[in-house]
């Protein structure tokens, strides 16, 4: 199955007539870095501010349920 996918996304990158997979692949990578900052910078902003509430609540269950 993995094969399989591998492919089709080969084919898929030289029927749009892209000759270098990689290349696009790094852009992708630096794309999602720089989506992955604007993220974070939104929160620091968030954190500074006050404006960024932590439930606490829902908090504690996540963590429980991970021990269990």
């Amino acid at each position: 199955m993995i094969s399989q996918l591998n492919s089709a996304g080969i084919k898929t990158a030289y029927q749009n007539g892209n000759t270098e997979p990689k290349a696009n692949a790094k852009k992708t990578q630096e794309m999602n870095k720089e989506a992955d900052m604007s993220k974070v910078d939104t929160l620091k902003e968030s954190i500074q501010s006050g404006q960024y509430k932590i439930n606490l609540e829902a908090l504690s269950k996540r963590i429980a349920d991970e021990l269990m």
